[in-house]
């Protein structure tokens, strides 16, 4: 699979100064980390799934989360076990491309026994979310992968979902952080990504987020993400991709601010058009937070519609200036330090202090692609919603 392969060739070529790699399940956990962009949610208990998971693949959709557990009522939970065996059964059946597939499960016990009843279909099965994670109850999630694993003889990842009051309540922050430091290191070679569980934060003081805000106007909520990528998401090698938090809207109701969504670069054709259906719909703060994620350390985004996967890999698209810089200092010739001007002649490029940077962004451009120097998100955008 790659990103924006649901669109033509010809319309690549367009876009792309350097096109987005391909890659499936089997390839390196850093490329899959980096790659898993807008990550779709949906509850395990849905009929048909399969015909989903296969739709949403077809509309540029490459990982995708089957919910058994805060999307679902508790006494649907052995139904949707049973769904999830026998839609991953069909799935194995039709063949063709998938998305990489994750399960979120309650409890550790799931995870070997769905392995177990998936039988050949499992291979289909990328790993687990682990929700409401800790030290504590962490560990009991990530052995029971090890043994899943084991007993499958395939590779599983684990996705833990960072979400718990001890993260947020200040008092018991630092230890919370510094034990699921312990364990995700300990288990490092499983853990694919970090997610942010921002709804569970907010629910634990009874706030609630407008369209009009992003996760980083609540400030109990920023303070969290902050010490989370302080500690979990350094660039110094022991450092995890952080996933980004959900969206919560998708309809559209009365605003109270202006748009967030500026007009100037919506003036051309049909982009006028585009703009007022984003702001219609709520999508303007989705594009504002998740400008904000990248710039705060996160990369991808937990999604729980699919009109919020378009923007969130058309925003993770590295532009041409970006990627200009970021060569500009990886070059072999600058390895001794020092500063240079960008060649877009904007900006200072600082060759040490801006090496993490770089690195990340061509992992980014590895797999998003790079935009062509006139090409930017709106463009990406509308060739994904019209091609």
């Amino acid at each position: 699979m790659r990103h924006f392969g649901h669109i033509s060739p010809a319309v690549r070529a367009r876009l792309f100064h350097q096109e987005p790699c391909h890659f499936g399940a089997d390839s390196a956990a850093r490329t899959l980390a980096a790659a898993l962009g807008a990550t779709l949610y949906s509850p395990a208990t849905r009929p048909r799934l399969a015909d989903d998971v296969l739709k949403q693949a077809a509309r540029g959709v490459v990982s995708m989360v089957l919910c058994l557990e805060d999307s679902i009522d508790d006494a649907e939970v052995a139904e949707a076990e049973a769904n999830i065996v026998r839609q991953f059964v069909d799935l194995d059946a039709r063949g063709g491309e998938v998305p990489l597939l994750f399960v979120r499960v309650r409890n550790p016990e799931q995870i070997p026994d769905l392995v177990g009843r998936l039988g050949q279909a499992g291979r289909l099965l990328s790993g687990f979310v682990l929700p409401k994670f800790t030290e504590e109850r962490g560990v009991p999630f990530l052995e029971a992968l090890a043994t899943a694993e084991v007993g499958s003889g395939r590779r599983l990842f684990a996705m833990p979902v960072l979400e718990s009051p001890e993260l947020l309540h200040l008092e018991t922050r630092t230890e919370a952080l510094t034990g699921i430091a312990r364990t995700v290191d300990k288990y490092r070679d499983r853990v694919l990504a970090l997610r942010l569980g921002v709804t569970d934060f907010c629910s634990a003081y009874g706030l609630r987020r407008s369209p009009d805000m992003t996760a980083y106007d609540v400030r109990i909520v920023t303070s969290v993400i902050a010490d989370v990528v302080n500690v979990l998401g350094r660039s110094d090698g022991t450092g995890f991709t952080i996933t980004g938090p959900v969206w919560e809207y998708f309809r559209s109701q009365e605003r109270m601010f202006k748009p967030q969504l500026r007009r100037s670069p919506f003036l051309e054709g049909r982009a006028e058009e585009l703009r007022t259906a984003l702001i219609e719909h709520d999508l303007d703060g989705l594009l504002r937070e998740i400008e904000l994620d990248r710039a705060n350390g996160l990369l991808g985004k937990t999604c729980i519609h699919p009109s919020h996967v378009l923007p969130v890999h058309a925003l993770s698209v590295v532009s041409h200036e970006e990627f200009s810089d970021a060569q500009d200092i990886l070059r072999p010739e600058r390895g001794g330090g020092g500063v240079l001007r960008s060649a877009y002649t904007n900006k200072m490029n600082e060759v040490k202090p801006h090496r993490a940077w770089a690195e990340r962004t061509l992992l980014r451009a590895e797999v998003f692609g790079v935009a062509k120097e006139d090409v930017g998100f709106v463009e990406l955008l509308a060739a994904g919603l019209t091609d």
